[in-house]
């Protein structure tokens, strides 16, 4: 019998530079001078009480870092900067008058994202005629930000954010009308889990906010590893640009042979810009269809459902992703024969479900799935995050067993 590890907490896992308290204020110093502090968090004690977490950006480059010699630094879960908020909400009164905020009452916009030096904000209705004035806050309040994008949802089949430039920064002027094409891009390298990912979320989207999701599937993935006693065979086939497999190939051992692909050929183009520089390999300029194009990796454009028909990839695979949330139980029956089944395996996988609907997506997972591994938990949805008033963005992992 297999003995599973202690469930995984849900964090919000990000690097944090470890200083002695006595060296706190000089450190500080050097992280502002380069623009490495995380916005939105806090510097906290650490459990020991001999040191300071300093948070860092998620896009702050190692070669940045390098200056900051004698330093650990480490993962922990961040803890928010409760006065970023009340910055953005004093700007906004200034620009508008309480009035004005007051009558807006939950409609602002009270969260976003932020992708590199990008910001991402969704706009209610009722209070899209003020988006200047909502740029402008945004914009004083987060100094390091030079992008700040307006999110209409998704497009078509490839789910595109329909992303609309409403404010910019050129070197100290904030810029609401005509922006200029140097400041207006929205092509950024995002930092994360010591990776640069080269993303432009106009051509294929992929949640920063989900970084802690990233780095339990590759706590899931080491205990898979440690199962097998031999590098993992990773199929990724609703890739992206990448995000979930940048987190795995930084491991050491952690990855052998990869399978990834996508319908979405700004995606695709993405990703062999990412992995000419993680693997440090040749890879071609221009996407094309699914093809081996080393010994351990497949990449290309592929349509996910008919990759079990292809004999040289089917039944091959120990750890598969399925990150299309909306259609994930739909799709898992059609994805399913691409693991090898002659040892344990794994999917890891993301559901888009109302909170009442989360039972009965737990059955419809365990119906499609085959027999699980003896000892480990049967497959259940986790909300980690909502994705609207009613729906939740939930994972779940299910442990295999092999065939008989």
């Amino acid at each position: 019998m297999v003995k599973r590890a202690a469930p995984l907490p849900t964090m919000n896992v990000m690097r944090h530079l470890s200083v002695p308290n006595r060296q706190v204020e000089r450190a500080l110093g050097l992280i502002r001078e380069h623009g490495l502090l995380a916005p939105g968090m806090r510097v906290f004690e650490s459990e020991d009480g001999e040191s300071r977490l300093i948070p860092l950006d998620f896009g702050a480059p190692p070669s940045l870092l390098d200056g900051l010699a004698g330093f650990e630094v480490v993962e922990h879960e961040g803890e928010f900067d409760e006065r970023v908020d009340t910055d953005w909400w004093g700007h906004l009164r200034n620009l508008l008058g309480d009035e004005v905020v007051d009558a807006g009452g939950e409609a602002w916009p009270s969260s976003h994202e932020f992708f590199g030096d990008m910001m991402i904000v969704r706009l209610d209705e009722e209070v899209i005629e003020y988006s200047r004035e909502i740029a402008t806050a945004k914009l004083l309040s987060h100094p390091h930000i030079r992008l700040v994008l307006s999110d209409r949802g998704v497009l078509g089949e490839l789910r595109i954010r329909d992303l609309t430039p409403i404010g910019a920064r050129l070197d100290d002027e904030i810029v609401l009308d005509g922006i200029p094409d140097d400041i207006s891009s929205t092509k950024v390298l995002v930092r994360e889990s010591g990776r640069s990912i080269l993303c432009d979320p106009t051509r294929a989207y992929f949640s920063t906010k989900l970084q802690s999701e990233r780095l339990e599937t590759l706590a899931l993935a080491k205990e898979l590893r440690s199962l097998l006693g031999r590098p993992l065979r990773v199929c990724d086939p609703f890739c992206g640009v990448g995000p979930a497999l940048a987190t795995l190939l930084g491991e050491p051992d952690l990855v052998g042979e990869v399978l990834a692909s996508d319908l979405n050929p700004d995606a695709v183009e993405m990703l062999l810009d990412n992995l000419r520089r993680w693997d440090r390999r040749e890879y071609p300029a221009e996407p094309a269809p699914i093809s081996r194009l080393h010994q351990d990796r497949i990449v290309g454009l592929a349509d996910a459902t008919e990759l079990q028909h292809d004999t040289d990839l089917s039944g091959r695979w120990d750890l598969l992703l399925v990150n299309l949330p909306h259609r994930t139980i739909e799709l898992l029956p059609s994805l399913l024969p691409l693991l090898d089944r002659s040892g344990p395996s794994m999917v890891r996988g993301r559901v888009i479900a109302a909170e009442v609907d989360i039972p009965n997506a737990d059955r419809a997972i365990r119906q499609a799935l085959p027999p699980r591994l003896e000892g480990m938990p049967e497959p259940s949805l986790r909300i980690k995050r909502d994705y609207s008033s009613t729906l939740r963005l939930c994972s779940f992992e299910a442990w295999l067993a092999p065939t008989p």
